[in-house]
C-alpha cells in the first residue's frame, strides 16, 4: 500500500472546538440509498426509510490532539452522510456514518482533508447571513452553482413542543428524531470491500435543540442515486459550542453485512 493510502485512514488523534452545528437528516426510502453504501455497511433503517443528513459545522482550532488550540485551524464545513451500522469481526455492531462528501470554504482544509482521510472534501464559497433568530447558509461551488442553501428559525428559548416538526417527516415526535440527529460516535471509510476505516469520536456538552427550516435546498439531492425520490425532511437540531475529539483511525477487516 503506498504512503498516500495509508495518510487517508485519519493516522493521528484529533481535535476541535464546534461554535455551531446545524444538521438537517433527510428520509429516503432504503433502495434508493442503497447504492451509496458498500457491502460491508449496512443502512440505519426506521419504518422503512434510510436517512442523509446535511451537517453544517463552523469549526475552530481543528489539530492534531496534542497540540495547542492556537495551531489548530479555523473553517466551515458542510457535510453530507449517511446513517449507516458496522459489524466488526468480532461481532461488536458500531452505528456511524459513511460520508459521502464534504465541503468547507478553506482551500488548506481540501489539501489536509483529502491526505489526512477519505472524506472527500472540495471547495465552495460560503454565505453566510444572520439577522436576530433567521440563519441563511448558501454553499456555490466553483461553476458558481449553488450547492446548499438553508434558511432556519434558530428562535432561543422556544419550548421543544412549540417547534413543529417537518412535514411528512416519519417522526412521530422530536424525542424519536433524536435518534438521526447526528454525529453519530463513529465514520466509516471503505477501502475496497475488504477493508474499512473506523474512526471514533467523542464529544462534550451535546445537547441538541430542535429548529424550524423555513427553505431547502441540496444539490446533491439531484444526482443518481438519489434523484430517483422525493426527499423527506425528516428533523432539524442545533446545538452550541461543542468540544469534540476523533480517535486515530483502526483499520477492520470488513465482511458483507448481514440482510
Amino acid at each position: 500500500m503506498s504512503i498516500a493510502a495509508r495518510l487517508r485512514r485519519h493516522p493521528f488523534p484529533v481535535a476541535a472546538h464546534f461554535d455551531r452545528v446545524v444538521a438537517l437528516s433527510f428520509a429516503f426510502p432504503a433502495h434508493v440509498v442503497q447504492p451509496l453504501v458498500p457491502r460491508s455497511l449496512s443502512l440505519d433503517v426506521f419504518n422503512g426509510y434510510a436517512f442523509v443528513a446535511v451537517a453544517m459545522v463552523w469549526t475552530r482550532a481543528l489539530r492534531p490532539a496534542w497540540l495547542p488550540a492556537i495551531f489548530g485551524q479555523d473553517f466551515f464545513l458542510a457535510g453530507y452522510r449517511v446513517f449507516t451500522r458496522f459489524q466488526e469481526p468480532s461481532g461488536r455492531r458500531l452505528r456511524g456514518l459513511r460520508i459521502l462528501r464534504s465541503t468547507t470554504d478553506k482551500h488548506r482544509m481540501v489539501r489536509a482533508g483529502n491526505l489526512m482521510t477519505g472524506y472527500r472534501y472540495s471547495h465552495v464559497n460560503v454565505s453566510v447571513q444572520e439577522r436576530d433568530a433567521l440563519l441563511n447558509v448558501t454553499t456555490t461551488d466553483a461553476s458558481g452553482a449553488t450547492a446548499l442553501d438553508v434558511r432556519l428559525d434558530l428562535s432561543p428559548h422556544v419550548a421543544e413542543r412549540d417547534v413543529p416538526m417537518p412535514v411528512g417527516s416519519p417522526f412521530a415526535s422530536w424525542t424519536e428524531a433524536r435518534r438521526f440527529a447526528g454525529p453519530m460516535p463513529f465514520t466509516f471509510s471503505p477501502e475496497g470491500d475488504d477493508t474499512m476505516v473506523v474512526v471514533e469520536g467523542s464529544r462534550q456538552h451535546w445537547t441538541p435543540r430542535p429548529i424550524a427550516v423555513t427553505s431547502w435546498q441540496v444539490s446533491m439531492f439531484n444526482e443518481s442515486p438519489l434523484s430517483a425520490a422525493t426527499p423527506l425532511l425528516a428533523n432539524a437540531f442545533v446545538v452550541d459550542h461543542v468540544d469534540y475529539a476523533w480517535k486515530r483511525g483502526r483499520v477492520v477487516h470488513a465482511t458483507p453485512a448481514a440482510e
